[in-house]
């Protein structure tokens, strides 16, 4: 630029060429391929002969003609309204537990977040076996217990996703690391001045502990929603989308078409969809933050 000295010109060219492998590496894997997928989705492309426009057809095919479309968005808002609860409160529950002073409690608290680092192909074919309606653990254990006709975990579609709900829960240690964190952090002079007060644990549960982790709280719930709307692994190593469609989530029948169908148009169309559909719901919960998230120092 006119006026700028020869040493400000070569900061400026330095700072570009440092920055220059980070913004080829976001053109070409992050930029250009949202940008390309956009064109797709209004295109008829196979991922091998060159995309044909047909503007609104694959979006219009997506609304109006695929039932499975609506079947996999319904299974998939069904994670998302009882996946991403059960796991959020199994993950605080086991963080309370495991905030308690007792011996040897470094130990219980790697025992609990080792599943959440098992890879999930793994976890998948583990569970695949517990789940199994005859020779499996927990159906085994249940008819221990007194219960005649346990459920068919993953051959009854009525049982099916909440066979993937348990699993899940099973590796519920992540989030609970983050509560653990967040608990630790909550001051010990509120809980002395609630105690002085009067009030009893539950008490203090309620009125000290969840006001200050709910930034926590906030922030696993969207991570939540996010992974719940891309639900894949699970489903395609355990169910493949049966039994009856009854595991056939959005992304699952988004990689069908892609790599099955080779229809790569379409499943453009689908996958800015899911974006838009994910976005709304983020920005919604958001939004409702501002009424129940407590940041410190925050007097609303």
């Amino acid at each position: 630029m006119i006026g700028r000295t020869a040493s400000e010109r070569a900061y400026s060219r330095n700072g570009v060429l440092f920055a220059l492998p980070w913004l080829i590496g976001f053109s070409a894997f992050f930029a250009y391929p949202i940008l390309a997928s956009l064109y797709f989705s209004f295109c008829n492309f196979d991922g091998v002969r060159p995309p044909q426009w047909i503007g609104l057809g694959n979006y219009r095919e997506l609304f109006l003609e695929d039932d499975l479309f609506f079947k996999s968005l319904g299974n998939t808002l069904f994670m998302v309204a009882f996946g991403v609860p059960t796991s959020i409160c199994f993950g605080l529950g086991i963080a309370l537990l495991l905030n308690q002073k007792v011996k040897g409690m470094a130990i219980y608290r790697t025992v609990y977040y080792l599943p959440s680092i098992t890879p999930v192909v793994a976890t998948s074919i583990l569970w695949l076996w517990l789940l199994n309606p005859q020779a499996g653990l927990i159906n085994l254990a249940l008819q221990h217990l007194g219960v005649a006709n346990p459920p068919g975990w993953l051959t009854d579609p009525a049982w099916a996703k909440p066979g993937l709900i348990l699993m899940g829960v099973w590796g519920a240690g992540g989030g609970m690391v983050i509560y653990l964190a967040a608990l630790q952090n909550v001051p010990a002079a509120l809980y002395e001045a609630a105690a002085l007060d009067g009030a009893g644990m539950v008490s203090q549960f309620r009125n000290v502990t969840l006001p200050m982790i709910t930034p926590v709280i906030l922030f696993n719930l969207i991570m939540g929603l996010i992974g719940s709307f891309q639900y894949f692994t699970e489903a395609y190593v355990m169910t493949h989308g049966g039994p009856e469609d009854a595991t056939l989530f959005y992304s699952l029948h988004l990689f069908n078409k892609a790599f099955f169908d080779f229809r790569m148009g379409y499943a453009s169309a689908m996958a800015w969809v899911l974006f838009l559909v994910t976005l709304a719901c983020a920005v919604a919960v958001f939004k409702s933050s501002i009424k129940w998230v407590y940041y410190g120092g925050d007097l609303r």
